[in-house]
């Protein structure tokens, strides 16, 4: 399997050696002893993986990973650190890295590890190919023919001709993204960029610079300017999801440029113009945010201006059957299964459920089904609340064995990547590491 490798170290006689080591692999690989050097690389080519010293002359390496995954969401990126600070291998796992390595102690892990990163990498690719033929069929993404979704579609359909500002209310997990997109597909600015972003996933400097865009030197860890999503959005639709959460410091600059159209970047005074079509989407009482004070009214009424409420799953319970069948089908594919059978008592079961998390939940859920089944028949034993089957072996009988059991299943199924596996089991990557450390898995 032949990839393309961005090795970030300052220590160039190790820079040199990882670089022999890769390269006798086959894979493509570029050095950089900066992180300035780094980005400046990453511009100019194509890379699959990046692994990177924790400890750079300009830049704290965990930083440096959320400032490439931002830029480069379909890169993997391994961290190196010559101690086992297990504090900053966490946090560059939150910051989106595949995974860490000590210096010295795993030379040997390096070229595994970088085929597992690089697999990942390529998965990312496929998915981001899927997403982009979803994005292009527009309404026909929108699975299910219950009365409450064809409402929603046929409210969605109209508002999608005209330019107007929607609102895409409900709980979480009932694929307003979908709809937003749809909205866009549906547009005269269906040519131009579709941008989206979810306010509740930064703090509010990193929102601000996510939006607006900042110039180098703006704030520390800028280290070169960076276009905002406003920007990027010009002649096309921006999407601001779980707007709700958006600090009420932002929302008073957002509100101004919803009104001008203008805006001015972090570190900058020069105003910029942008004309972009605004969803928002929130699972929240914005009236009820407004009296509690966590919400700008004035805000609320620009963007409270043709409003769709999703319905949630367990009120379109119809439309599960089809659903489910749309996600097994997708999971297939990206695990290259054939041949699956369901069974009616793998409904029926799904059926049962109340689906608080909606559809985001009944994805998961069969995810997770594909990697528990056997024989490729979907059960009930395929669900995750029955995974854990009878031996005769007295130790099966304790929530010990069992969950170790299962983290073996999840961490194969995602081929060793952690963060993917901590994500599909619910829990923390500090929680993960230290499961596996308990349980001798690491």
């Amino acid at each position: 399997m032949s990839g393309n490798i961005l090795i970030i170290d300052d220590e160039i006689k190790l820079l040199k050696l990882l670089g022999m080591i890769l390269s006798q692999e086959n894979f493509n690989v570029k050095e950089a002893s900066t992180a300035r050097s780094a980005m400046n690389m990453l511009e100019q080519y194509e890379f699959d993986v990046v692994l990177s010293d924790v400890r750079l002359p300009d830049a704290f390496g965990v930083d440096l990973v959320k400032t490439i995954k931002t830029k480069y969401p379909h890169l993997e990126i391994i961290l190196m650190t010559a101690f086992g600070n297990i504090t900053d291998a966490v946090q560059a796992m939150k910051n989106g890295a595949y995974d860490y390595l000590v210096k010295g102690d795993d030379n040997e892990k390096i070229i595994p590890l970088v085929y597992k990163a690089l697999d990942k990498a390529k998965d990312n690719a496929i998915n981001k190919a899927q997403k982009n033929q979803t994005a292009q069929k527009g309404f026909e993404a929108i699975i299910g023919s219950s009365p409450l979704i064809l409402q929603a579609k046929k409210l969605a359909e109209k508002v999608a001709v005209t330019d107007a500002t929607v609102l895409l209310t409900g709980e979480t997990g009932t694929g307003k993204e979908v709809f937003a997109n749809a909205i866009h597909q549906g547009s005269e600015r269906k040519k131009n960029n579709f941008v989206a972003i979810n306010c509740s996933a930064f703090s509010k400097e990193i929102l601000e610079s996510e939006l607006f865009g900042h110039k180098a030197g703006a704030f520390t860890g800028a280290i070169k300017d960076k276009k905002g999503l406003v920007e990027e959005a010009n002649g096309g639709t921006l999407f601001l999801d779980e707007i709700g959460e958006m600090p009420i410091e932002l929302q008073a600059k957002l509100l101004r440029v919803l009104e001008t159209k203008e805006f001015i970047k972090m570190g900058e005074t020069k105003v910029s113009k942008s004309d972009f079509r605004l969803i928002a989407a929130t699972n929240r009482d914005l009236e009820e945010e407004i009296r509690q004070g966590n919400f700008r009214e004035d805000l609320y009424f620009r963007l409270n201006i043709f409003e769709i409420r999703l319905p949630a799953l367990r009120e379109r319970k119809e439309d599960l059957k089809e659903l489910a069948k749309y996600f097994i089908s997708v999971f297939s594919q990206k695990l290259h299964i054939s041949d699956i059978q369901a069974t009616p008592e793998y409904f029926k079961a799904l059926e049962k459920n109340d689906w608080k998390g909606n559809i985001r939940e009944l994805r998961n859920t069969i995810e997770r089904s594909l990697i528990l089944m056997n024989n490729h028949i979907l059960d009930e034993e395929s669900l995750p609340q029955y995974s854990g089957k009878v031996s005769d072996e007295k130790d099966s009988f304790s929530m010990r064995s069992l969950e170790k059991e299962h983290i073996q299943k999840v961490i194969q199924y995602t081929k060793g990547n952690k963060a993917e596996a901590a994500r599909l089991l619910e829990i923390g990557i500090a929680t993960l590491y230290r499961k596996l450390e308990e349980y001798g898995l690491r």
